[in-house]
């Protein structure tokens, strides 16, 4: 079993009305973490009820609203009780079904889950204002990997663990760069187990989620793209030119991106704009929200290669990594690229104050201080910035910006741009 930092907040929740709903990537342990809430709350003498509308006999009981109270009440009773709904994207108008059953007010909670799809992300968020909260969850984290991997025994001291365990931690490194973090992916043992497993997984998307939303049987369009994309972290879409690679028209190349954000497989990364007429404004970069699925549309699974090849994949981590240090905060991540071609990897906006964040996929024995970055700090005077890499610490102070270089898995225990350093 995997433990989810998760569980706690979700855990925390179960005491408030609202609905909890967790979304997420298919096959990212959505219900195994329902799974460890009901038997906590079965431990704990709470009244408890599952149900799967990808079990053909739990469907009938969503046919109406009043068909689930039934359920419910031959179940639980008309006392208190938690009530688990799995793969709820299933039902149609979601958002109003759950709205209607919130509104009566009974003395149950609900704990439901689904992928990521339109009817969650949209239509539920619009149908449940006030009524509920959304938990995101990803595919296993580094530092969730990384505590499972050394069985919970470094939970309160990680960072020393990273620091005196230097071998270790860059074998961790590496399995979770080439493999990534899908639960059933980690939990195998075998290299052709997880490769069959992530197969399952890539193919349940395409054919399930993508195949749904396009109202099509065929996904081979969609699948090129993402193949072409996953050779392209971090660099500029041109719409036009994969419109014309692809032979599909330039608005089905928008709408195939929306749709993979949408399902969890790709986010796609705006610009960081001040002047318009010297700095790139519209065209995005795309990042990856699994690295081992990144690298099974790239055909590298289990076998990373070149180190160019690595210096992608770790530019994609620190990107997974910054995210999850800027969750249920008003900071934006952008990247930074001029029209002289110009580029800073990431920039942390809070308000008006930025910080710079470039990734060498190196250990550096000096500071080497990239051109790009230069210019960025000449031109906006930021407080900080930094240079993440895979081992080497120092700071050099330009003008009135502190550089500082940071190996990555301070990323873990270290918010960037907040505090001190």
């Amino acid at each position: 079993m995997i433990k989810r930092k998760l569980f706690s907040d979700l855990a925390s929740h179960l005491s408030q009305k609202e609905i909890s709903i967790i979304i997420g990537p298919r096959q990212s342990g959505k219900t195994t973490l329902m799974d460890m809430l009901r038997e906590d709350l079965d431990q704990k003498g709470e009244r408890t009820l599952y149900l799967n509308l990808d079990i053909e006999w739990d469907m009938p009981h969503f046919e109406s609203q009043s068909a689930l109270i039934r359920k419910i009440e031959l179940e639980l009773g008309k006392q208190r009780g938690y009530v688990f709904i799995d793969e709820i994207q299933r039902k149609e108008n979601a958002g109003l079904f759950l709205k209607g059953l919130f509104d009566l007010k009974m003395p149950y909670k609900f704990i439901v889950s689904g992928s990521g799809s339109l009817e969650l992300k949209e239509r539920i968020h619009e149908s449940l204002v006030g009524r509920k909260r959304l938990f995101e969850l990803t595919t296993i984290t580094l530092e969730e990997f990384i505590h499972h991997k050394t069985d919970y025994r470094y939970r309160e001291n990680l960072s020393e663990f990273l620091e005196i365990e230097k071998d270790r931690t860059q074998q961790f490194l590496m399995e979770y760069m080439t493999f990534g973090g899908y639960p059933r992916v980690v939990l195998a043992p075998e290299q052709t187990e997880k490769f069959r497993i992530i197969d399952e997984i890539y193919r349940s998307i395409l054919e399930k989620d993508i195949a749904y939303l396009l109202k099509v049987d065929k996904t081979g369009a969609f699948s090129a793209l993402i193949k072409i994309l996953s050779s392209r972290i971090g660099s500029l879409i041109n719409y036009s030119e994969l419109s014309s690679t692809l032979n599909i028209s330039y608005q089905t190349v928008k709408n195939y991106l929306w749709y993979s954000r949408k399902t969890f497989l790709l986010d796609i990364m705006s610009p960081y704009v001040r002047n318009v007429r010297k700095e790139i404004t519209k065209s995005p970069v795309p990042y990856f929200w699994d690295l081992g699925l990144r690298n099974y549309a790239s055909g590298v699974f289990g076998h990373l290669g070149s180190r160019s090849e690595c210096g992608f994949i770790f530019e994609n981590l620190v990107f997974l990594l910054l995210k999850e240090q800027i969750r249920f905060t008003a900071t934006k991540l952008n990247f930074w690229r001029t029209k002289d071609k110009a580029e800073v990897d990431f920039v942390l906006e809070t308000g008006r104050k930025v910080v710079p964040v470039e990734v060498k996929y190196k250990s550096f024995i000096r500071e080497e201080i990239p051109r790009s970055l230069r210019s960025f700090i000449k031109k906006y005077s930021p407080d900080k910035a930094y240079i993440v890499n895979l081992d080497y610490r120092g700071a050099v102070k330009i003008n009135k910006t502190v550089l500082f270089f940071i190996p990555y898995h301070e990323l873990l225990y270290k918010k960037l741009g907040t505090g001190t350093q």
